[in-house]
């Protein structure tokens, strides 16, 4: 292995190299896609910490996000991605066919100009056709969007990201719609919401922000 590795010429290193660590993060990609962590090749960072100062209570979240839905709403089950050009996913996709073919080719192909034009051709090849695989998925997925206002009142969840209370700002919220995960922006008229929190949805403000209520709440 170390003398096929010393007798490679410097560029075929590189590619070599490329190409291996693009094959190791597109595996990484399909792991996580079919576990529903993934989503662009862009990745979902939901962190709430709460720090108890004396006298006051600091809350601090970093929210970053993808994939929504045409109801404003992340679907938690939804393995986003690939339909925006310039995303990682897309560029692991491109370095994938592009370094493969630049090796498999280099017999069959021994002039490297033409190589490296039919390489990046098989690179753009399989961005297209796995952009095209996203965009079938996301039109079948399409045909059963939820309709938020006829289907969020009543049903229940856990606050993730805190809400403050008498709406003095949103948090986020993931509730269950027909036997699917769905995450929202929340407000509520009571006091604040933590992190955990089971919640109620008492009315749908717009299609990406529902009013909730703590369930163990006791209106007197």
């Amino acid at each position: 292995m170390t003398e096929w590795w010393n007798a490679l010429e410097p560029a075929m290193k590189v590619l070599w190299a490329v190409t291996l660590s693009a094959s190791l993060v597109f595996v990484i990609q399909t792991v996580m896609t079919f576990l529903g962590v993934a989503g662009d090749g862009g990745f979902d960072i939901n962190t709430d910490v709460d720090v108890d100062v004396p006298g006051d209570v600091a809350d601090a979240s970093l929210d970053l996000e993808t994939g929504h839905d045409a109801s404003g709403a992340h679907d938690v089950n939804h393995a986003g991605g690939g339909m925006n050009l310039l995303t990682f996913r897309n560029l692991i996709n491109f370095l994938l066919g592009f370094g493969w073919a630049a090796i498999l080719l280099q017999d069959s192909i021994p002039s490297l100009p033409l190589r490296l034009v039919v390489s990046i051709l098989v690179g753009l090849f399989l961005v297209a056709a796995v952009m095209l695989i996203f965009k079938w998925l996301t039109g079948m997925q399409e045909s059963g969007t939820i309709n938020v206002y006829k289907s969020a009142v009543d049903c229940q969840g856990t606050v993730y990201l805190t809400i403050p209370g008498e709406r003095a700002g949103e948090g986020k919220v993931q509730i269950t719609i027909n036997n699917s995960v769905r995450e929202y922006a929340a407000l509520t008229d009571g006091p604040t919401l933590k992190t955990g929190t089971r919640i109620r949805v008492v009315d749908v403000v717009s299609a990406s922000t529902l009013l909730v209520e703590e369930i163990n709440s006791i209106i007197i």
